[in-house]
């Protein structure tokens, strides 16, 4: 039987792919109906075994150059006209990292996130048996880095910070990130040295901790409200 609550502990792919998917179809996830103006994009948790290490998520830097240059990301895009989310970021994820998955490497779906950007973003999660075919393309992608789940699921990931503090690469003591009420803050995920992420991708990646890797209550783990520093909305 798998939990559908507390911490995903196992150490392989396989593992995750079934407590990912048991999750993923027990979570209500919310979804924005087309309006005038709206443009969609989808992208990928995608998950892959590491020869050496636990399963990790690929998260990627942009290339300096084009919409989002040197952003912290997850592999994706904005949908091709007459695609599917699915479709699109199927493609997306060959195009940017040269891999291959199919309809059926996908476990589920999150929360449509409204970005200030005008997309509704589609996040999808997925699981591969590893990275060996990883190709990212230089024309999209500046840096390829696989975070261990366990280092996604860390209690000392999440910080939230005010608004007004928020830099590229902030560095607020814990102390100081520890007085501003979460609510009213702005989430930080840090993820390591010089990488600290906001939303969407934040966003994205501390719902995929809460509901797939920590199996949190549903009612509090939404997204949508999260705010965007004013260099993710372009």
């Amino acid at each position: 039987m798998c939990p559908t609550t507390g911490p995903f502990v196992s150490g392989t792919v396989d593992d995750f792919r079934l407590l990912a998917r048991t999750r993923l179809n027990a979570f209500p996830h919310t979804e924005v109906p087309d309006a005038p103006g709206i443009r969609r994009a989808a992208v990928l948790l995608c998950v892959v075994g590491q020869r050496e290490g636990s399963p990790a998520v690929v998260v990627i830097k942009r290339a300096y150059r084009g919409r989002n240059a040197g952003q912290w990301g997850l592999p994706g895009g904005r949908l091709d006209e007459g695609e599917t989310a699915e479709q699109a970021v199927l493609r997306e994820l060959h195009e940017e990292l040269g891999l291959t998955a199919t309809p059926a490497d996908l476990l589920g779906r999150l929360d449509d996130f409204p970005a200030a950007s005008g997309f509704v973003i589609t996040p999808f999660v997925a699981a591969l048996p590893d990275a060996a075919e990883l190709r990212p393309s230089p024309a999209e992608v500046h840096s390829v880095h696989l975070v261990e789940l366990a280092r996604l699921a860390a209690d000392d990931v999440p910080h939230w910070v005010a608004p007004h503090a928020a830099r590229r690469q902030p560095e607020l003591g814990d102390a100081a990130a520890a007085t501003i009420p979460e609510e009213v803050g702005l989430l930080q995920m840090r993820l390591g040295d010089g990488m600290t992420i906001h939303a969407p991708t934040g966003a994205m990646l501390w719902q995929f901790r809460e509901v797939v890797l920590l199996g949190r209550d549903h009612a509090a783990v939404r997204v949508a409200h999260f705010t965007q520093p004013d260099w993710t909305q372009h």
